[in-house]
């Protein structure tokens, strides 16, 4: 058994010490830890030469993205498990130990979701496994309520690649992260494309970490964010989703986003989100749909059927 850890960051030194340290005080010794420098400017990369030189080290002279950066790393590992972890969260000592327990009961099991709960707010979860909607939405489950409400594994849609255990094998079947997201979404759509091929997303409330947030990006309503996401949710439905499919959840799918809209427009980010919904619409053409396979329809229903749930679960809880 096998496990290589891969941080991609872009500045932040003091939060990726104090992640590195978490990694160290684990119950469970990883493979490798390769960490991924997207050209920072405070240093970042020198302090991981001086102070950790068993960690390999990767340097890119411009910001390539999170998406690429992960890909870098895993393309340069050779472990049986990748753990993507952000460099500003902090894993309780056995976090990754108990993560490899839970991915392991079921072969079919993709990627594993930790309890990401928020670390300065810790008696506030920040994530319990992602959920995706008719609407377009994608939801965080559990944001903002007390932790002791999410004791229970559970199958989710998506791993929050925050702090997520994911099977090399299934990610050289399905694909790495979509390079062209840049960041935000990537785990999303990853998650998605092994649901069509019939794996599956859990989230174990044994593997606890903490996330500070939006630490690269800052705050969690930004330009930055708010015009990728907006651009990135139009490449999700139009990569995973066959036209009979998209044409069924068009309705609902031009309703969340017109929602959204109005959302970011009261925010005072309405032209933004517009700019990421027309910059992503204006790019289709970069990108590679997932293919149909006859053989997949069954999970395309279970996909569907999910959509509708989660919908409804939001709607009403």
């Amino acid at each position: 058994m096998s496990l290589t850890i891969i941080i991609p960051y872009f500045n932040g030194k003091k939060l990726l010490k104090k992640c590195i340290n978490s990694i160290k005080r684990q119950d469970y010794t990883p493979t490798e830890i390769i960490v991924i420098d997207n050209a920072s400017t405070d240093n970042s990369a020198d302090y991981i030469k001086k102070t950790h030189p068993d960690i390999q080290l990767i340097e890119n002279k411009t910001n390539q993205g999170y998406a690429a950066a992960v890909n870098q790393g895993i393309q340069a590992s050779k472990s049986e498990y990748i753990f993507l972890l952000n460099n500003d969260v902090y894993l309780e000592t056995d976090c990754i130990k108990n993560l490899l327990e839970c991915i392991q009961t079921d072969k079919n099991i993709f990627g594993v979701s930790a309890r990401i709960i928020q670390y300065h707010n810790p008696e506030k979860m920040d994530d319990a496994g992602d959920e995706y909607t008719l609407l377009g939405w994608t939801r965080r489950v559990g944001y903002g309520k007390s932790p002791d409400k999410y004791n229970s594994k559970r199958e989710i849609f998506s791993a929050c690649a925050a702090a997520a255990i994911y099977r090399r094998s299934i990610l050289e079947k399905i694909g790495y992260l979509d390079e062209n997201f840049f960041a935000y979404l990537e785990d999303v759509d990853i998650s998605y494309r092994a649901r069509i091929n019939g794996y599956k997303c859990f989230y174990t409330p044994s593997a606890v970490a903490y996330h500070v947030g939006s630490a690269t990006s800052g705050g969690r309503y930004n330009a930055f964010k708010i015009k990728l996401a907006a651009r990135n949710n139009i490449f999700l439905v139009y990569k995973n989703l066959p036209w009979p499919q998209l044409v069924l959840n068009l309705p609902f799918l031009v309703l969340g986003f017109f929602i959204k809209y109005i959302f970011f427009i009261i925010k005072g980010y309405g032209k933004t989100y517009h700019n990421g919904i027309k910059e992503g619409l204006s790019n289709l053409s970069k990108i590679k749909k997932t293919e149909y396979e006859r053989e997949n329809l069954i999970n395309y229903l279970k996909i569907e059927y999910l959509l509708i749930k989660n919908t409804l679960k939001f709607i009403f809880y």
